[in-house]
């Protein structure tokens, strides 16, 4: 149910979200923020973007033609939108294509086995076949002998990920994809395996980039589905040494990335610039409609209805669809985002905010704003904008953004997060199951109504949140 502004301001009151009063020219605001919220909510431009995107260009893994190609028809369907200063941003790219993946348990207990090769992990060179050692950490791994793996298989199985809200479990498991190949490497071994980083226990593996060491990725690296690394863990704990077949056609190629950029502009002070971020580029397994073409569809949904309302705001809305944020890229090349910054170079200085949205399409249940504007009036007015729909204010600062909107944050610029129900992002994250079909256009549309309704308060006022940040944070 939604409130009128008047009740709304009563109810916000009552519930004690409002410390200080609003100043009454502000009153305006907070009322068209809300008339902008339940817009949104009616609104159906996000689920036409990633309705199409999906079914055009399926999977664009960062570099691939379908990535390049839906950049260009995105670029078409922001100008069709009403976008301003629409264009394509290219960078140089190291691409990755998967090829063909195999692996199977060999020897008494011969069974195949479910895997997908890690983004940029180098081919096989035809079969690895060898005995695997079983670690329970990335630590315990580091902590093995050197050259005790010689000829051998790492395998690290840490345990399911735990399901948490806010998307907490991943982390630890991440990191493991990121830093075991070079580890395992390091003690002489001629692959890795690790259970997938993911909360599900369906029979189909979660991919994601590893890194590069030293400009490569040093030897063959793979994800194995839930329920078959239950299976090797298992036979290990029954005694059994299990040795494991494996090939992989993966390789690497030039190519490049680009960013697609399009503006709101502001009415009376076009230059102060707010960001919104998501990123196009998708793994090949599924095809990316909640990582992360759902981001683009909410953003860019949010800023339509702004654009469609009849009065632009003070400041400029920039829609950025970000390129190649899945992927680590060697010798520091970076993705999309450093790209970004790169080219604005000194107007850095002219972005006031940037938020990104890149956890899905399931319901937005917190706001966390930049540091040193928690109980503000500004966090007040939101307060009473986003209650309604459910999104509470956190008391915690935000203070990094995601991978798209990370290098701005770290350049001084101060960032937002409208945190989003990630309870079951993490059964489909970069795994064959990212699909259309998972999206519940309801939540979507309450995310839409969260962005557009916070986008106009910053956008339509003069508020500075780098003035608003307590002496000695670090920030510049």
């Amino acid at each position: 149910m939604f409130l009128s502004a008047r009740s709304l301001a009563a109810s916000a009151l009552a519930l004690g979200l409002v410390a200080t009063p609003v100043l009454a020219q502000d009153a305006g605001t907070i009322q068209r923020a809300g008339q902008l919220r339940d817009q949104a909510m009616a609104s159906n431009i996000a689920l036409d973007y990633v309705t199409q995107l999906t079914t055009r260009f399926g999977p664009r893994p960062a570099g691939s033609h379908s990535e390049q190609q839906a950049a260009v028809w995105a670029a078409g369907y922001m100008r069709a939108q009403g976008f301003q200063n629409v264009r394509i941003e290219d960078f140089p790219l190291i691409g990755w294509e998967r090829g063909e993946e195999s692996a199977s348990i060999v020897g008494d207990h011969p069974q195949r086995l479910v895997v997908a090769a890690l983004g940029h992990s180098p081919g096989t060179d035809g079969v690895i076949e060898a005995e695997i050692v079983h670690f329970a950490s990335l630590e315990a791994l580091n902590a093995a002998p050197a050259g005790s793996l010689a000829g051998k298989i790492a395998y690290v199985d840490a345990g399911q990920m735990v399901r948490m809200q806010d998307g907490a479990g991943y982390g630890p498991l991440s990191r493991i994809r990121g830093a075991g190949p070079a580890a395992a490497a390091g003690k002489g071994a001629r692959a890795f395996i690790m259970r997938s980083a993911g909360s599900d226990e369906h029979r189909m593996p979660h991919t994601g980039t590893t890194r590069y060491v030293d400009g490569v990725v040093p030897l063959p690296g793979f994800a194995l589905a839930a329920p078959d690394a239950d299976t090797v863990s298992r036979l290990i704990a029954m005694g059994e040494t299990v040795r494991i077949r494996l090939s992989s056609t993966a390789h690497t190629y030039e190519t490049h990335s680009q960013n697609v950029i399009g503006d709101i502009i502001g009415r009376t002070r076009p230059n102060e610039i707010i960001v919104l971020g998501s990123h196009m580029d998708s793994w090949d397994l599924g095809t990316g409609a909640i990582d992360d073409a759902a981001g683009g569809a909410i953003t860019l949904g949010a800023a339509k209805v702004i654009a469609d309302s009849g009065r632009r705001p003070a400041r400029t809305i920039r829609v950025v669809l970000y390129g190649a944020e899945e992927v680590d890229q060697p010798n520091n090349i970076g993705n999309g985002g450093g790209a970004y910054l790169r080219g604005i170079g000194d107007a850095v200085d002219t972005h006031i905010i940037a938020g990104e949205s890149d956890f899905g399409a399931d319901r937005v249940y917190a706001l966390g704003l930049p540091a040193g504007a928690q109980g503000s009036e500004f966090a007040n007015a939101a307060s009473q904008v986003l209650y309604p729909i459910g999104v509470l204010a956190s008391q915690d600062p935000e203070m990094y953004g995601g991978a798209d909107i990370g290098p701005l944050a770290r350049a001084g610029v101060p960032v937002f997060r409208l945190a989003q129900d990630g309870t079951r992002y993490f059964d489909l994250h970069h795994t064959a199951d990212d699909t259309l079909d998972k999206i519940d256009p309801a939540q979507m549309s309450q995310n839409v109504a969260a962005w557009a309704g916070l986008l106009w308060l910053i956008a339509d006022s003069d508020v500075d949140f780098r003035a608003m940040r307590p002496a000695g944070d670090g920030a510049h």
